[in-house]
């Protein structure tokens, strides 16, 4: 695996093409009535797109805080688990109320 994972970053010849590897995880936010499951996808660029420090990049599916202030969870890190916990984290931290 360690093989693939250096070798398709070759393909990118240009920073601004931003080519990423996708990765995919489901998480469930439980709360009273219904639990909601949200599809995060967490981008791998080659290099940090422009004007980022950070590699990694999470973004849920679906907006959460829809009354007060809707926003899309999403979370930027240097690894893969920094990305996604920043993002898993306001899903944690904000009601969905969809």
């Amino acid at each position: 695996m360690e093989e693939f994972v250096s070798d398709w970053k070759f393909a990118q010849k240009n920073a601004s093409e931003e080519l990423a590897l996708l990765h995919y995880f489901s998480f469930t936010k439980q709360q009273p009535g219904a639990d909601v499951t949200f599809l995060i996808t967490v981008k791998e660029f080659v290099t940090p797109p422009r004007e980022q420090f950070a590699r990694f990049f999470a973004q849920a599916d679906k907006e959460v805080n829809q009354k007060t202030a809707p926003i899309v969870p999403t979370g930027w890190g240097t690894s893969l688990l920094d990305a996604l916990s920043d993002c898993t984290r306001m899903i944690r931290d904000f009601p969905y109320e969809g």
